[in-house]
């Protein structure tokens, strides 16, 4: 971590203010858009030197780290307890009035379960009731560093869905899926690679984007629709 950060790091924790995590975030966005937007299009050999590619590397550390440090830091004890029940695949609880969230039966800790009927009698085996789709999709980061995804829809069968997400971009990214206000699921934030994200879905319309501050506010969302 900057040195910086870690001076402020007990500032920060102490008036558990969300000011500097709004302001890190939105200093973070502005310059991914001056690199990206600004400087990028319009001068095709930016940044023209290896020192000045260095410095554009070391100051987008800089300001990831601390955009990071200060949402850890200025995050509540609800919160972190809610990002790990998302995590491990369990949906929180929304609030009354909210749009319904897919359950959580028993078959989907135990795939080996049979599903039960609306009767209370098991499907047998060979119908599609007793068979659980699987698909399979792919997303990834813009590798070049602008706050997108390479697609606004994905859509998918009713049952289980993995997402393998690709980012190869210098700025971390991750996926995160929500059903209105509440989080099903997400993958790491991660920079360099590929992470997968299987979830049991339910038919309806969900939503996907980075969780990292700044990120979904700048166009890293997209709509997935999961049929029946």
């Amino acid at each position: 971590m900057h040195p910086a950060t870690l001076q402020l790091a007990p500032i920060l924790a102490a008036e558990k203010s969300r000011v500097p995590f709004y302001i890190a975030g939105g200093v973070l966005v502005a310059w991914a858009f001056v690199v990206s937007m600004g400087i990028g299009m319009r001068r095709p050999d930016f940044p023209g030197s290896q020192g000045g590619e260095r410095l554009v590397i070391a100051i987008s550390a800089v300001l990831v780290v601390a955009t990071a440090s200060t949402a850890v830091i200025t995050s509540s004890t609800p919160a972190k307890a809610a990002g790990s029940a998302s995590a491990a695949g369990t949906p929180t609880p929304s609030p009354a009035g909210a749009e319904s969230q897919p359950a959580a039966p028993a078959a989907t800790s135990t795939p080996s379960t049979t599903p039960k009927a609306t009767t209370g009698t098991p499907a047998p085996p060979s119908s599609p009731a007793g068979r659980q789709l699987t698909t399979t999709l792919k997303l990834a980061a813009n590798p070049e560093g602008n706050l997108s995804y390479d697609t606004k829809t994905l859509s998918a069968k009713a049952g289980t869905v993995t997402i393998t997400m690709t980012n190869m971009a210098p700025l971390e990214h991750n996926v995160t899926i929500a059903s209105g206000s509440t989080v099903i699921g997400a993958t790491p934030t991660f920079t360099g690679g590929a992470r997968t994200l299987s979830l049991t879905l339910k038919p309806g319309t969900y939503t996907f984007y980075c969780s990292v501050p700044g990120h979904r506010q700048a166009g890293m969302e997209g709509t997935l629709t999961v049929s029946s």
